[in-house]
């Protein structure tokens, strides 16, 4: 696997917003895939094609229904305007937080974004991991998403979090990946050591190692 180009692929932000309940953080992702709008769509929101690449998730896809990631978080569908975009409430630990996807043309192909926001009181986890803590969640998703949209296949085994990422493959692509939620903070504001202290806990965390001192 060609890890830089992944990593590469992928457009990541930092940012804000204000909500009616405060004001919150948004973290951003976006990537380019050589499909179509239709085909990506289908390939996030079918429940026989989201295990292929995602996780197995039950319950009803469509607006006002509830879902469950297996063993992840569940939530409600918010809004859903086929095949362009949705929007769900991400829950996970007692914590509520939102996604949303949006799908674009890009040339001769497609573009996906994911903005997942949190409110600023509620997101116990920022300070001291950053905005990678979902940040590469969804980095090793969306590269999950890329290898089954060029193989047309379900991701192998051995791709799973826990696995892939002891290999040096995976290893590398957690390491360039947080680097890159590390820029994306320092653009966004934060100081270089914060953001430095928190992208070294975020690929501490997803490599298995200890955390740092």
């Amino acid at each position: 696997m060609e890890v830089h180009h992944h990593v590469n692929a992928v457009r990541r932000a930092v940012g804000t917003r204000t909500l009616e309940a405060g004001e919150a953080r948004v973290v951003t992702l976006s990537r380019r895939y050589g499909t179509d709008v239709e085909d990506l769509w289908e390939a996030c929101t079918d429940p026989q094609r989201l295990p292929r690449w995602f996780a197995p998730v039950s319950g009803d896809l469509a607006l006002g229904g509830t879902y469950q990631v297996e063993g992840n978080a569940s939530g409600t569908v918010l809004t859903c305007d086929p095949p362009r975009s949705f929007t769900a409430t991400w829950e996970f630990g007692g914590a509520v937080s939102w996604i949303e996807l949006s799908l674009t043309e890009d040339g001769d192909g497609a573009r996906l974004q994911l903005d997942h926001i949190a409110l600023v009181a509620d997101d116990a986890m920022w300070p001291q991991y950053g905005p990678g803590a979902v940040g590469l969640g969804w980095d090793l998703a969306l590269l999950g998403l890329a290898i089954h949209l060029e193989t047309g296949a379900a991701v192998p085994p051995s791709f799973r979090e826990d696995q892939w990422a002891t290999t040096g493959a995976g290893r590398d692509y957690i390491r360039d990946a947080g680097e890159g939620w590390y820029a994306a903070q320092v653009a966004a504001g934060e100081g270089a050591t914060s953001a430095r202290r928190a992208a070294e806990h975020t690929i501490a965390f997803y490599r298995g190692d200890p955390p740092p001192t």
